[in-house]
């Protein structure tokens, strides 16, 4: 909330950069089982979107990489989610970063959800990325998807005056989490609260 407080206070409502959108709508998520049982959703959360494929624990360390440089910075806010979406009988595959990350982590707001191959790349096509997934139905990439179900990212002239694209966020690079996804996600929070706060002053005047 203080890094939230400070956006807010910071900068204008005519000044504030919003991140720009990407894809205009994603499909929700498809039916399947998932670790907490809550048949998970995109509508109304700002989501933390993976691909990691069945083989997920050999590449642990992009797990890890996201759950300190992002999971752990937002996990407690009440409308972000994390939800890694990988094919039916990596359950066990799951569960052992589950069991890795669990020592160091409340992992209550992290969720798998396990579909069929076809259901997974339906779903992964609707986000309308330039990368694709490969033979294992993974991407090292993770991606921001707000509460209307919008792919956000960056997409424009950058600081330097540079183009600049960029859909997803590599969990190989913490460098790249660290400096580029965590901003991001600080700053379509930060839009959210501000539109809250616009919406309780228009209110309050017309009372």
């Amino acid at each position: 909330m203080p890094i939230c407080a400070y956006l807010f206070f910071a900068t204008g409502v005519n000044q504030f950069k919003r991140l720009p959108v990407i894809t205009e709508e994603v499909n929700d998520l498809p039916k399947g089982k998932d670790f907490l049982n809550k048949n998970p959703s995109l509508n109304g959360k700002i989501t933390v979107l993976g691909f990691p494929g069945a083989h997920l624990f050999k590449d642990k360390g992009d797990a890890f990489n996201l759950n300190q440089k992002i999971y752990n910075k937002y996990r407690e806010f009440e409308d972000f989610q994390l939800i890694m979406v990988l094919p039916y009988g990596s359950e066990a595959e799951a569960q052992k970063v589950v069991d890795e990350l669990s020592p160091i982590s409340d992992m209550s707001n992290w969720n798998y959800l396990f579909l069929k191959p076809e259901e997974i790349q339906e779903f992964y096509n609707s986000l309308g990325l330039v990368g694709k997934l490969d033979s294992d139905l993974a991407t090292t990439n993770v991606y921001i998807i707000d509460k209307d179900r919008k792919l956000r990212g960056r997409k424009g002239s950058n600081k330097v005056g540079d183009y600049e694209y960029k859909e997803g966020y590599s969990t190989i690079s913490a460098a790249e989490l660290h400096n580029d996804m965590m901003d991001d996600v600080k700053v379509v929070l930060a839009e959210y609260r501000m539109a809250l706060k616009e919406y309780k002053k228009i209110n309050s005047k017309k009372e």
